[in-house]
């Protein structure tokens, strides 16, 4: 006999179970436009999410197009800390003079009345060597340093006491190399030293107002050149900040021959004058002039080198016959 399929059983009238199974009209209508609400919510939770990832991207540009800026600045010659242009490479100046107070570093010096410092100050000037004068006297500084070089990233050559850099130390060149330093420099690679020297002792003497007799070069005096090799010794380590009257006790007056360019040459290597608020910047050029009193007055600095090369000489003077060199002679 087949089973019978029993029917549900009925409810009680009034029972709430009849209620609950009812069809609830406010239910289906909402569950009707459930997915419109859904579709709206879903659109809610994803514009923020939207408007977030366009920020981050936002910011993401932002952020690589600042660190291309820095590393651009970088890759040109910048260097940290606030600075004002003294003199931008791309001025031809016929002088510039800046007067500042002096130090008190000459008064533990014996004084020399009428050329130890009473007026202290930094001027840059591109009238008084020439471009082609500057040309020349650099391959004087590319002939002597061929004969040798610093491990490190700065070299140095000095005509008058004969050093050199080698590898990690110095040599005498005259001593060293012997008879084949006259294969290398002629007698008109030292006169035309000697000029120049005598143009930038002229130079300073008027614009400090002292007599050019009363200067006396002196030690050291010597070309650079600098690229951006890793320091191996101290002597390779030229960015600190110094004083040159208190690193050379002789020094009165500090001039540098720039024999290389800003930016065409090497990048970094700007000369700075250290003070609150903003350092003074010079740009190299080459045959451009940078002079000034050696005192704490005008505390200094040279920025790394990045990239290419950076030659200069150095040409100091003093007030003090006894500290005085003679000019280099070709023997």
């Amino acid at each position: 006999m087949a089973p019978q399929r029993r029917g549900a059983p009925k409810a009680p009238e009034g029972s709430g179970a009849a209620e609950r199974r009812r069809p609830n009209s406010q239910a289906v209508s909402r569950r009707m436009r459930c997915p419109q609400l859904c579709t709206c919510s879903m659109k809610n939770v994803r514009a923020p999410r939207e408007t977030q990832r366009k920020w981050l991207r936002a910011a993401a540009l932002g952020a690589c197009a600042a660190l291309t800026a820095l590393l651009l600045w970088g890759s040109l010659g910048g260097d940290d800390g606030v600075t004002e242009v003294l003199a931008h490479r791309s001025e031809v100046l016929l002088g510039r003079f800046i007067e500042v107070p002096c130090s008190e570093d000459y008064d533990s010096h014996r004084r020399f009345e009428g050329c130890s410092p009473r007026k202290c100050g930094r001027g840059v000037t591109d009238a008084v060597i020439t471009r082609d004068e500057a040309r020349r006297i650099r391959s004087i500084a590319e002939k002597g340093l061929s004969l040798g070089g610093s491990d490190g990233g700065a070299s140095i050559l000095d005509l008058h006491s004969g050093a050199l850099s080698v590898g990690r130390h110095f040599v005498n060149l005259y001593r060293y190399f012997g008879d084949k330093v006259q294969n290398i420099f002629s007698e008109e690679d030292f006169q035309l030293y000697r000029d120049v020297r005598q143009k930038v002792q002229l130079a300073i003497a008027q614009a400090f107002g002292i007599s050019a007799s009363s200067l006396y070069l002196t030690k050291p005096t010597f070309f650079s050149r600098i690229n951006s090799t890793e320091a191996r010794t101290a002597h390779d380590e030229y960015w600190h900040a110094h004083v040159d009257k208190v690193t050379y006790g002789s020094f009165d007056y500090t001039s540098l021959l720039y024999l290389s360019d800003y930016l065409d040459d090497f990048g970094g290597g700007r000369f700075m004058f250290m003070e609150e608020g903003a350092n003074k910047t010079v740009e190299p050029r080459a045959g451009r002039v940078s002079f000034f009193t050696s005192g704490s007055e005008n505390l200094h600095r040279v920025e790394k080198v990045l990239w290419g090369t950076r030659y200069a000489v150095t040409i100091a003077f003093t007030c003090n016959p006894d500290h005085g060199i003679a000019d280099p002679v070709l023997t």
